[in-house]
């Protein structure tokens, strides 16, 4: 019994090693230079991931790190499924709150998150073989607003982006007309959300608002992109408005969850899984 126990002890072992080793395959932690700062990122690599697979972004919250949307989001379980790789960029702190931030046009900010998002977007499209007509980016609040900065000024780089409980920065919005160019859009807003309200009442300190209400964003985003079909339902606490047959088949995709406030809707608190709507999303473009 005794020999039986250390056998089992043994092969126990040798599971959690194989499977630390396998975990580590798959994430790969880098660092990019950019602008003279030396950034960090985390990759999800699929096993067997094909030449020319998409590339999908995930921008994290204001306050937040990566590996915080790593696990509650959980994309990389998908990207397995349907051989797609995943970065999670770490922003860098707020001088003024040491907290981790993106600087989506934001007042009195200096930081080139534009710039290093998407040369780092180019650099894993060439290191990694990557399909860069299926770059995509999505974002939750403060990663939200980013991923609309990026769409404004990269859009040649990313096909499409999401963003859950975010908006586009006052200064985003203001100049959006200098970089206008159709680019597929999916935003999922609650209508109790207080620290990004979809009515576009929030405070323009720092230069987050400024930007009208969600309505308005996305009407502008449906005709930028000539979107001549809507189609809308309706499901339990959530309202659903695909604006489609774009320009090269672009989509606009606005989500309204009745009652939801500011956070990541998930299946269990919401009855929508981000994960899963996100990349029904891209996979559509």
């Amino acid at each position: 019994m005794i020999a039986q126990n250390r056998h089992i002890q043994f092969y126990t072992v040798i599971l959690v090693v194989l499977l630390l080793c396998a975990c580590k395959k798959n994430n790969i932690k880098n660092t990019f230079r950019h602008d003279n700062l030396e950034r960090t990122y985390v990759l999800y690599k699929p096993d067997n991931l094909s030449k020319n697979a998409p590339l999908v972004f995930v921008l994290h919250s204001y306050g937040r790190y990566a590996k915080d949307y790593k696990q509650s989001l959980r994309l990389d379980s998908l990207a397995s499924l349907n051989n797609f790789m995943v970065c999670y960029p770490q922003g860098t702190l707020d001088s003024n709150t040491g907290k981790p931030y993106w600087n989506c046009d934001l007042q009195a900010s200096t930081i080139d998150d534009t710039g290093y998002i998407t040369e780092l977007a180019k650099h894993l499209q060439t290191k990694y073989e990557l399909n860069p007509k299926r770059t995509f980016v999505c974002g939750i609040s403060n990663g939200g607003f980013m991923s609309y900065t990026l769409a404004c000024e990269s859009p040649k780089v990313f096909k499409a982006i999401a963003s859950i409980g975010g908006t586009m920065s006052g200064a985003t919005w203001k100049n959006r007309e200098a970089h206008a160019f159709p680019i597929s859009i999916l935003q999922i807003s609650g209508t109790q959300d207080k620290a990004v309200p979809i009515d576009g009442s929030m405070s323009t300190a720092y230069g987050w608002g400024g930007a009208p209400a969600m309505d308005t964003i996305i009407e502008y985003w449906s005709k930028l992109n000539r979107c001549t079909e809507k189609d809308s339902r309706s499901y339990p606490n959530i309202e659903a408005h695909h604006y489609k047959k774009g320009i090269n088949n672009n989509q606009v995709w606005y989500y309204k969850l009745d009652g939801f406030g500011h956070d990541l809707p998930t299946k269990a608190n919401s009855g929508l899984a981000s994960d899963v709507l996100i990349w029904d999303f891209f996979s559509k473009l």
